[in-house]
């Protein structure tokens, strides 16, 4: 009814003044014929003066509601549709070709038709989406615009640090100005203006599976720009396949016109199966075959991924095999952003395992929806059961409302957005598992994580003699990139200190040899290692790699190979642990590793990255081994003697010493 009065306000706005309103299009009004005219009198009369505009008449409003009333979705006059006959409506609120793609609706010449047309193609593109999707939906659009994903500032920073180091400004994919969480302004560079190789490895390459550049070639992996990048279903080899015969067949499109306002997993899988392989490890698939480990019959997997690569099939994460999608754990502030600007994915990320299942000594945390304008009422409005005022939803990390996890009967409940069922959440908080003394700082993956992608060796070649496209600057440009690696593995996986203290799975971030050669064919880098923290060594990154068990690791597997403890693959000789996967560039240092003892002495060699992130020292190394004294005995976590702290002495009285002398 209130867009109603806006419109009768403005269509004439000769005789009407003072409208501070927006003309919308009168298509969106078919369901006025239910509409009397009494109630529209009524309340236009109140509208229309509160907002300094004069009534309308009556005779106008009987036939704005007899235009409206007979109203379809696109006028039937449109070369749009007679055009594309058959193609899928967007949804019920996109109903207008032109207000999104542009264009004359009425010109019956092709050329003249699209002439104006924003595009080509994709009206939601960064160079479009102020115009379009901004229009109707800025509160999201804003917070897209300082997203980490279209932003890219921890990316574009962390290659940096592994290749020339930082220049003291930061760079963001097209730049400009933000706020950081504390409402301090924050101004970047547009990459483009990193004129180094890491700006060119960025621009050639990783830039490829972020939201401000479209891909339309790769396949598996293709996607729009912008915010169809998300919201629209792009199939395998990157062609529509939907009901328009003109545009049946033809690649860069999304398979089908109709918008997805919740994306699926396979909408993150591809951009999210590189690097971390996240999305990969999410559905229990794994690239590892490529990377020389030998797989069943030494064969390829069975199925194909971007790359040229085959997967094989591994345990899937227990929330995937559940049922649970990508968008059910992880909230809108996650993927779209929150409207600040963070320097890292880590900072910008609210959701922890914490949230659903609690810690060892805290339930998890809930707010009843006491708001009419809780964000939790607003997102819901998607899913098969919009939650309800007076709900108690659980708590992100951040203290923010989850919108489809609830506290109903004495449980925890997550709803999956997209599928509408239910899972119950387990709460471990004081289950004698969960309170073994000296595992306060670790994280749940840490010993619940099935495996962890783990790629050592990447050897990056920059060619000057040769051509690569740059996808920022839409242009070719001398100089291309390559990449071999030497090894790969899932498991065992290190462990060290993350940027929180607390003690979390570690891969390779990145492990990066540099070669650089010449248009004339020489070297100026050769395996070249970067300085990172004033010195030049290889670094290992905090990581989740969605790839969770219900089970967690034993006792054993932790406590009984140096491997998780950063030593990588080794021999233990009485006080030394002496790695076997030595690194080309130092016969001194493991390729798989940043620990190694002698003596009895532990010594770090290579950097976690992250703030405030570090390997074990020597002394929490040790502590970690000596509870291998216990576990012959005490072998599971809820033994009694793990509610307190190990004390070694205790082998020293009448019953251990009678033990010890059997064997």
């Amino acid at each position: 009814m209130q867009n109603l009065m806006q419109n009768a306000c403005l269509i004439h706005k000769s005789e009407y003044i003072n409208c501070q309103f927006k003309l919308h299009s009168l298509r969106n009004f078919t369901v006025l014929k239910q509409v009397t005219i009494e109630e529209v009198n009524i309340k236009h009369s109140h509208f229309a003066y509160t907002r300094g505009c004069r009534p309308v008449p009556p005779f106008l409003l009987i036939l704005l509601l007899l235009f409206t009333a007979g109203c379809s979705s696109v006028s039937p006059a449109s070369t749009c549709v007679s055009c594309h006959r058959g193609v899928e409506s967007v949804s019920a609120g996109h109903s207008d070709c032109v207000s999104c793609h542009g264009g004359d609706p009425l010109a019956r010449d092709k050329g003249k038709s699209h002439a104006s047309m924003r595009g080509p193609g994709n009206p939601s593109a960064v160079e479009n989406w102020d115009k379009t999707c901004g229009n109707c939906h800025r509160y999201q659009l804003e917070r897209v615009k300082s997203n980490i994903m279209q932003t890219n500032a921890g990316m574009i920073r962390n290659i940096q640090l592994t290749w020339e180091g930082e220049d003291g400004k930061q760079y963001t994919t097209t730049g400009g100005k933000a706020f950081d969480p504390t409402g301090k302004p924050v101004e970047s560079a547009p990459v483009e203006e990193l004129d180094n190789l890491s700006g060119e490895l960025y621009r050639k390459a990783c830039s490829r599976c972020h939201i401000g550049t479209a891909n339309g070639d790769s396949y598996a992996a293709a996607h729009a720009s912008g915010c169809a990048a998300c919201h629209f279903p792009w199939n395998d080899t990157a062609t529509y396949e939907g009901g328009d015969k003109n545009m049946k067949g033809k690649a860069g499109h999304s398979a089908n016109h109709a918008m997805s306002p919740l994306p699926d997993t396979q909408v993150c899988s591809r951009c999210h199966n590189r690097s971390g392989r996240i999305a990969l490890s999410y559905q229990g698939l794994y690239d590892g075959n490529n990377g020389l480990v030998p797989t069943k019959a030494g064969e390829a997997g069975p199925e194909m991924a971007s790359g040229a690569r085959n997967l094989t099939h591994i345990a899937a994460d227990v929330h995937f095999s559940a049922g649970m999608e990508c968008i059910d754990c992880h909230t809108s502030r996650d993927v779209m952003g929150d409207g600040f600007a963070y320097r890292n994915m880590y900072l910008q990320t609210e959701v922890t395992c914490e949230d659903c299942h609690g810690s060892a000594k805290e339930v998890p945390r809930y707010r009843e929806i006491s708001r009419e304008n809780d964000e939790a009422l607003r997102e819901s409005r998607s899913y098969k059961q919009p939650v309800q005022y007076g709900m108690r939803m659980i708590q992100t990390s951040k203290g923010r409302n989850y919108s489809n996890v609830f506290y109903k009967d004495n449980s925890i409940w997550l709803q999956g957005k997209r599928s509408g069922k239910l899972h119950r959440s387990k709460v471990i908080t004081g289950t004698p598992e969960h309170t073994v003394v000296g595992h306060g700082r670790l994280e749940c993956y840490a010993c619940h994580s099935r495996t962890s992608v783990q790629c050592y060796g990447c050897h990056t070649r920059y060619d000057k003699s040769k051509k690569g496209m740059d996808f920022i600057k839409s242009e070719e440009t001398p100089g291309a990139f390559s990449e071999t690696e030497d090894y790969r593995m899932i498991y065992p996986f290190p462990l060290a200190l993350n940027q929180r203290g607390r003690i979390s799975p570690v891969t390779p971030g990145c492990q990066t040899f540099v070669t650089v050669a010449e248009a004339d064919g020489s070297l100026s880098k050769a395996e070249y290692v970067a300085r990172f923290k004033g010195k030049q060594q290889l670094r290992f990154a905090p990581f989740y790699s969605h790839n969770t068990g219900k089970t967690a690791l034993g006792c054993v597997e932790c406590h009984g190979n140096p491997a998780f403890l950063g030593f990588g693959q080794h021999i233990v000789e009485q006080n030394n642990i002496k790695s076997t996967l030595i690194c080309e560039r130092s016969d001194s240092k493991p390729l798989d590793g940043f620990l190694t003892m002698a003596d009895g002495r532990v010594n770090a060699y290579s950097a976690i990255t992250r703030e405030n992130a570090r390997p074990l020292n020597g002394a929490e190394v040790k502590r970690a081994l000596s509870v291998n004294l216990c576990l012959p005995c005490h072998g599971t976590a809820r033994d009694t003697i793990y509610r307190k702290g190990i004390n070694q002495r205790a082998l020293d009285d009448n019953r251990h010493r009678r033990l010890l002398s059997d064997h």
